[in-house]
């Protein structure tokens, strides 16, 4: 990806950050000559639809705010199958980077950051727009000061009951517990998500922990938040309260929505602003008695007439005391005269140092990055503005990202310091060198790995993704994938063309999953954790073969035909049994009643009458019985076999 175009204006620069649903690259906007944040959807998610109205939403959600403290959204697009945002780009940490160095943060670090959360998440909330996924990856501490809220991919229109859909989206550890038991977000989700955050930067750590996420939830749902005295004792009660109050369990006890509490965060840094003021200026200063003259021993602190009357006592006088006066004056003078030579002379090691290393010999200057991708001939004016020279001898090379004719890479490489003047080596792109994926299916990894090294390719053991398989005996390769620069894995076929030198990742088969139809929840369940698997109960479906109660199927929690390896959690769906319909009476009912009825049950009817089916509505139409009779259960969707009065 790096290097590469996107849409005719965005040239990739590099990867800055990589998260559940996209890459995030510095790039250049061409046309406007600035660098941006271009947010780049992962590509096994492009068919998704789901995936895709929510990464879209996230330039809505953001397009519709104008404030300091939110990351703007510049531009959504697509190219070829991309979906992107262009967005902000702000160098710096996370709050999350912030929180591993140092823990714990103060006060008044932890004042000035809420100050710029809740203010933006204020405009959020004013817009209507609940953000849903707080957590202090998504708070930006730029390198010049600015605080931003980003990623409002989960963000939805705030309602009264803003619901999430099937699956809880979001953090674990910030989720509100209306969120965890219900599925239901407004701006006091967003609030308790503040809160947990204020706990982690004041007590240096999440207040609910588990290894299974489920674990944390279930604490979410269940259990008060502590205050974050009770981890750091330096915390004041101020703001124990504060953490409480955004952290209560029931949404109606915790602040409206951001404005809310940002008001009262802003109060309580002021009382406790004053409460400081005041107790300072309770101190009055003091002056300490004189100390008795002539004791050496100790250190004394003078008053102008005290050191005069020191001065007249040791010199004689008054005309000793001038001639004191003048001796210190002579020292001053040549302490000034020393200082001032110092100062003259540093500031002449500096300047001569600042030309050496800036202007001189000792200067130094990198390829700019931004090279790749560019012409060859832009490539060398922006490499001579640098203060470098392009050499004459032009180097082609296979690349599987760089357009051909374009610059793939130089030598020295691109962002290395070297001296000005340096002879730098252009590296024109000749497109990649592909070579055939050889057939693999049937085979073992050992062979495959084998064949594929073979052949050219680099086959990355250590990421080798493992795949129960009903169909291919356990050790047996069923699948390849691909790696692009961004890390993402796309399926290779056995015949096609890919890259030499190009990374493979083996999908290997673990043979099928064990055979649980039939068996009870708790059987199925054990014999799953045999193969590392965790069993939970994925619902119930009606079964005409197999009792209620016991296993119809495994599932992955992606999907029913989601593939489904050793660490995973799956669903295990049970039989309700047979789906059986009481058979409605339909004595002394017309027969188009009859009909009625027996359809309503979800069954057919099969009218046994001389009466034309045109006047089965009529009153002499009535129907008798039948058979099956009244009141037995039969299965859904039976016929129905309804005789007339004769």
């Amino acid at each position: 990806m790096i290097g590469r175009l996107i849409d005719g204006r965005y040239q990739v620069r590099s990867r800055i950050a990589r998260g559940g649903m996209a890459t995030v690259y510095v790039a250049t906007d061409l046309r406007l000559e600035r660098r941006v944040a271009l947010k780049i959807m992962h590509g096994h998610l492009a068919d998704d639809a789901e995936f895709k109205e929510r990464f879209v939403q996230e330039a809505r959600s953001a397009a519709r705010l104008a404030h300091p403290n939110v990351v703007n959204v510049f531009d959504q697009g697509q190219d070829s199958d991309m979906a992107y945002l262009v967005m902000e780009y702000l160098p710096g940490i996370t709050l999350r980077d912030l929180l591993q160095e140092h823990k714990t943060l103060t006060t008044e670090q932890t004042f000035d950051i809420l100050e710029a959360v809740l203010s933006g998440l204020a405009a959020a909330h004013k817009s209507g727009i609940v953000h849903r996924d707080l957590k202090p990856e998504n708070v930006l501490l730029a390198d010049d000061g600015r605080i931003k809220i980003g990623d409002f991919g989960l963000a939805r229109a705030a309602t009264n009951n803003t619901a999430t859909g099937a699956a809880l989206l979001g953090t674990i550890a910030y989720l509100s517990p209306e969120l965890v038991t219900r599925g239901i977000a407004d701006t006091r989700s967003d609030i308790y998500a503040v809160g947990i955050m204020m706990y982690e930067m004041l007590a240096g750590e999440q207040p609910f922990k588990g290894e299974q996420p489920m674990q944390i939830a279930y604490q979410h749902a269940n259990d008060s938040v502590p205050t974050p005295s009770t981890k750091n004792p330096r915390v004041p009660a101020e703001l124990d309260e504060l953490v409480l109050w955004a952290t209560a369990r029931e949404p109606n006890e915790r602040p409206r929505d951001a404005r809310a509490m940002l008001e009262q965060l802003l109060e309580t840094q002021n009382q406790m602003q004053s409460a400081l003021s005041n107790s300072t200026s309770t101190q009055r200063t003091m002056v300490l008695p004189s100390a008795p003259v002539g004791n050496d021993n100790e250190t004394q602190v003078l008053r102008p007439q005290q050191a005069m009357a020191v001065a007249l006592a040791d010199t004689g006088g008054v005309d000793g005391a001038t001639h004191a006066l003048a001796v210190i004056s002579d020292k001053r003078k040549a302490r000034g005269w020393w200082l001032l030579g110092l100062v003259l002379l540093l500031a002449a090691l500096a300047g001569g140092t600042g030309w050496w290393f800036g202007w001189g010999p000792g200067s130094t200057a990198a390829v700019p990055e931004s090279v790749v991708g560019m012409s060859p001939e832009a490539a060398t004016s922006a490499i001579t503005e640098a203060g470098l020279t392009v050499s004459d001898e032009i180097v082609e090379v296979n690349d599987p990202y760089v357009e051909v004719g374009a610059v793939a890479s130089t030598d020295p490489a691109v962002g290395v310091a070297v001296p000005r003047d340096t002879i730098v080596t252009l590296q024109i792109s000749k497109g990649p060198a592909s070579i055939e994926v050889p057939a693999f299916a049937g085979k073992s990894e050992e062979d495959v790995t084998a064949l594929l090294e073979e052949a050219g390719f680099i086959v990355d053991a250590d990421a080798r993704l493992e795949r129960f398989n009903a169909k291919s005996a356990a050790g047996t390769v069923i699948g390849l994938r691909g790696v692009d620069e961004g890390g993402d894995l796309f399926t290779v076929k056995a015949g096609g063309e890919y890259f030499d030198k190009g990374t493979i990742v083996l999908v290997v088969s673990v043979g099928a999953l064990p055979d649980v139809t039939g068996k009870t929840f708790d059987e199925a369940k054990t014999l799953l954790a045999n193969v590392n698997l965790t069993g939970e109960q994925g619902g119930s479906a009606y079964n005409d073969t197999i009792e209620e109660g016991r296993v119809i199927e495994v599932q992955s929690k992606s999907g029913a035909n989601s593939p489904i390896s050793p660490g995973d959690e799956v669903l295990i769906v049970t039989s309700r049994g047979p789906n059986l319909v009481a058979v409605p009476d339909v004595t002394d009912k017309t027969l188009a009643e009859a009909v009625e009825l027996i359809e309503a049950a979800g069954l057919k009817a099969d009218v046994r009458s001389l009466v034309p089916e045109d006047d089965w509505d009529e009153d002499y139409a009535i129907a008798a019985n039948t058979e099956p009779g009244a009141g037995e259960k039969v299965k859904k969707g039976s016929t129905v076999i309804v005789r007339g009065r004769v």
